[in-house]
């Protein structure tokens, strides 16, 4: 039914050296298809192969992760089926982020809070259609903020310090994704890190998630370029900082194996009290897991 134009995760995941906390939580990824049960958007930008969820359950029972949240892509479009799907069989272990616009309702909104939705998605990437119309997020963020949810954000590096002023001002929580896409070869001291982590010092709203090493690495695997960078943002706010795969790891250059990449987060916060806040504590307040 449909032919992939991006290529499929690495099948062989390494087993860890290092073992997660217990009730660890990978806290961005996603869950694609299968195509037959859950079609893809006609207006996607990239056709993905399925990652469907026995897939998905396998990876994190060979990684040790317990909890999860799937981050719904956006080649399902405005359709959240496949992640509420998910949850429902979760036993309470998964929650996710919606991909919606402003023709949702209130009891639409409502559907998805009860079934374990806690925030929703905007891109601002170029390749990936762009900046969201203003009217539209601000619409949206008025909706969701009685709910308690958060906004979780998608930028190019680039374009972070455009942004900021607005982020200080929005009435809810905000995650920004993969570390704000820096690139490692453009160093600690390039503009849109200091930025970034100027958000996390001075707004206590603003979250960041240490993942996507892949993606800001210059360097390629095992992707430790970008373990300065994690740690920085560890150091900033340890308290507002949460990990992921980002599996099946859509429009990378290089495909990581999910095992390596496990195995950075000791070199992103060796101590084990920030590993217990980064793993377990922040992501269960964020997304309202129980404790």
């Amino acid at each position: 039914m449909y032919t992939p134009t991006i290529p499929p995760p690495d099948p062989n995941t390494r087993t860890p050296k290092f073992k997660l906390p217990k009730l660890s939580c990978d806290a961005h990824c996603h869950i694609f298809g299968p195509g037959a049960k859950y079609p893809y958007a006609p207006d996607r930008s990239y056709t993905p192969p399925d990652a469907p969820l026995e897939d998905f359950r396998a990876l994190h029972a060979k990684l040790g992760v317990e909890r999860a949240v799937i981050v719904n892509a956006s080649v399902h479009g405005t359709d959240n089926t496949v992640a509420l799907d998910a949850i429902a069989q979760s036993s309470g272990a998964y929650r996710a982020v919606a991909n919606i616009d402003d023709t949702i309702t209130e009891r639409e909104l409502r559907v998805l809070h009860d079934g374990g939705f806690r925030g929703c998605r905007f891109n601002f990437v170029r390749h990936l259609g762009g900046v969201p119309d203003k009217r539209v997020f601000d619409r949206i963020v008025a909706m969701v903020t009685p709910l308690g949810w958060h906004i979780d954000l998608h930028f190019d590096a680039i374009d972070l310090p455009e942004y900021a002023d607005m982020l200080t001002k929005l009435p809810l929580n905000y995650t920004i994704d993969h570390m704000g896409r820096v690139k490692t070869a453009d160093g600690l001291d390039q503009l849109p890190f200091r930025i970034l982590i100027e958000l996390m010092q001075r707004d206590e709203k603003c979250w960041v998630k240490i993942c996507g090493s892949e993606r800001v690495s210059s360097a390629g695997p095992p992707f430790t370029d970008a373990v300065p960078f994690a740690r920085k943002i560890v150091e900033a706010a340890p308290d507002r900082v949460i990990w992921g795969t980002d599996w099946p790891h859509p429009n990378v250059k290089v495909m990581p194996n999910d095992g390596d990449l496990v195995d950075l987060i000791p070199l992103f916060a060796p101590e084990p009290e920030f590993q217990q806040k980064i793993l377990v504590d922040n992501p269960a307040r964020l997304f309202g897991f129980d404790q």
